[in-house]
This record gives C-alpha cells, sequence and structure tokens, in this order.
C-alpha cells in the first residue's frame, strides 16, 4: 500500500506540470490586458505600461514562467492581481464552500444512484426497472444549469420556498446552509446520479449471475444477506472507481453552478480570474484544485485496493 501511494504521488507530479504549462501558455493566449484591467477605463497608456513592468509581465513569458515556478518551489504561488491577497490564502478560502456542495451533492447521487440501480437490477424487465432507467436517462440529458433556472424559476420565484442564490456556512447556520445548497446540489447531482444508476444496474446484474451467487441461494441464505453482503459488495469494486469519477466532475462542474446560484466558492472565483486576466490567481488556482483531484484518485484507488483483495499493487 506504501508504494501505491508513493507511485501515485510520483505520477502526479508530471501532471501538474503539464497542467501549470497549458494554464500559463492558455491566459498568455486570451486576449486582454491585466494591467488595463487594474488600471481601468481612464487610465494612459503610460499608467498601464507601468503597472505592466510593475507586475513583471513586460518581461518574456519564458522569464514569467521562471519566477513562477521559483515562487512555486518556496509555496509560493503569487499574488492576486485583482484581489491583492495571496493565492493560497483566496483559494482555501474558497476551497470549503466548493468541497461543502461537493459534498452534498455526492450524497445525493449516492443516495438516488445507488438505491435506483439496485432496484432496478433487482426488479429487471419490470415497470420499475424501466421508471428508474428512464428517470436516470433524464438526469444524463438535462443540462446542470438549465435544470439550476428551472428549479429558481418553480421554488424560488414562483413558490418562495429557497433563495434564488447566495450561501450561508454550515457552521453559521445549518438550515440556512441547507436551503441555499439544496438546488445547486441537486442540479450538480442530477447527471451523476443517472449514470451511477446506471452503472449499478448493470453491475448488480452481472455479479447477480455469478454462480456464487447461485450458490448462496441454493444454501438458503437469506434474500438480503445474498444481494448485500454477497452481491453488493463485489459490485462496489467497480463502482468504486465510478464513484471517484464522480467526485472529480462534481468539483469542476461547480464552476457553472456556483457562478449560476452566486454561490462564493473556489468556481466562482477562478471564473472571475479568467473573465479579468488574474494569471497567478487561475494558474495558482487550478493547480490547486489539480492537486485536490489527484488526491481524490488515489483515495479511489486505496479504496479499490481494500475492496478487492486481488490487486496487488505492492508487486505490480
Amino acid at each position: 500500500m506504501t508504494r501505491l501511494v508513493l507511485r501515485r504521488f510520483a505520477s502526479a507530479l508530471p501532471i501538474l506540470l503539464m497542467v501549470s504549462l497549458i494554464t500559463f501558455a492558455l491566459m498568455r493566449l486570451v486576449p486582454g490586458d491585466p494591467s488595463a484591467v487594474i488600471a481601468g477605463l481612464s487610465a494612459t497608456p503610460e499608467q498601464i505600461a507601468a503597472i505592466r513592468a510593475d507586475l513583471g509581465l513586460d518581461q518574456p513569458w519564458p522569464v514569467q514562467l521562471w519566477r513562477w515556478y521559483a515562487g512555486l518551489l518556496h509555496g509560493d504561488l503569487g499574488r492576486s492581481l485583482l484581489l491583492g491577497q495571496p493565492v493560497v490564502e483566496a483559494t482555501f478560502l474558497r476551497l470549503p464552500v466548493t468541497l461543502a456542495l461537493s459534498a452534498y451533492a455526492l450524497v445525493i447521487t449516492l443516495l438516488f444512484g445507488l438505491i435506483a440501480g439496485i432496484i432496478a437490477a433487482l426488479r429487471q424487465n419490470s415497470w420499475v426497472d424501466q421508471a428508474a432507467m428512464l428517470a436516470a436517462m433524464l438526469g444524463i440529458s438535462v443540462p446542470s444549469f438549465w435544470l439550476g433556472l428551472l428549479m429558481i424559476l418553480l421554488f424560488a420565484v414562483n413558490l418562495h420556498w429557497l433563495p434564488t442564490g447566495g450561501y450561508i456556512a454550515f457552521t453559521d447556520d445549518p438550515l440556512g446552509w441547507l436551503r441555499t445548497s439544496t438546488m445547486p446540489a441537486i442540479s450538480l447531482a442530477l447527471l451523476q446520479a443517472g449514470l451511477l444508476a446506471r452503472i449499478t444496474r448493470s453491475t448488480m446484474l452481472e455479479v447477480l449471475r455469478q454462480d456464487y451467487i447461485r450458490t448462496a441461494r441454493a444454501k438458503g441464505l437469506p434474500r438480503h444477506l445474498v444481494i448485500f453482503k454477497h452481491a453488493l459488495t463485489n459490485a462496489l469494486i467497480p463502482i468504486t472507481t465510478v464513484i471517484g469519477i464522480t467526485v472529480s466532475l462534481l468539483i469542476s462542474a461547480s464552476v457553472v453552478t456556483e457562478t449560476l446560484f452566486s454561490i462564493p466558492g473556489i468556481g466562482q472565483l477562478l471564473t472571475q480570474a479568467v473573465l479579468n486576466r488574474d494569471y497567478p490567481m487561475v494558474q495558482g488556482g487550478l493547480l490547486i484544485v489539480t492537486a485536490l483531484l489527484v488526491l481524490v484518485n488515489l483515495i479511489v484507488d486505496i479504496g479499490y485496493a481494500l475492496l478487492d483483495p486481488r490487486v496487488r499493487y505492492d508487486t505490480a
């Protein structure tokens, strides 16, 4: 297991390096000048040039990249050009909001996806199976932003049950957090719940056809014991990989959802940084998010190894 962790950390370094290079290049290729944004509309060309020189943006790209990597080696991701605070501080102030929203969406995804998939597999070709798979297909087909707009129109504008946007921290007001996070979490979770339901159904059907399941039934074991101890335990092995991908997708999709519901998370922060050409914020923020996704994949790999003893990572 230790070798697995070390190997995953070693393989993450080239990924982080590639992400930083691509982000650096793309931000420089996008039209726009952060110096002009900082200076304002009434600034003169001389003032803009002075700001560019002060920020080091007048230097060649290789020099700028080298300076950024030099700071990175010392744990310094730079300062946000617009917020005026360190990138690490700005990111970690917003990251708990995104993680809380993603965790809420993950709970909804697991609750509905696993239950729908298991029930559909146990009632194969029945109306329950058809209804569950139809709901899953609708979930896959509906864009999250469109669903979010519909929920705002229905539950916030017409029924006045939930606020149209904003965010209240769980530590400040748990009920307020639930009210402000429910619609964004549902809009994030619907697509992933549909995918998880379909994969759970197909995996459960494959496991239920195995010989050891027939043997367990022939021995007279209770139905719930056969399903949850023998069938579901083995079905969770491939499902665990899907859950890991789901977590990554939930964090990535928060960019659109947080902007739509005015949630001050990392997604909204990066969106504003891209629009305002805040180079250090985009580069450092994406690097931190990428490191978080790598950590999620590492946890999934460890969970996979624990669920399936046949996987011999230490000898691979």
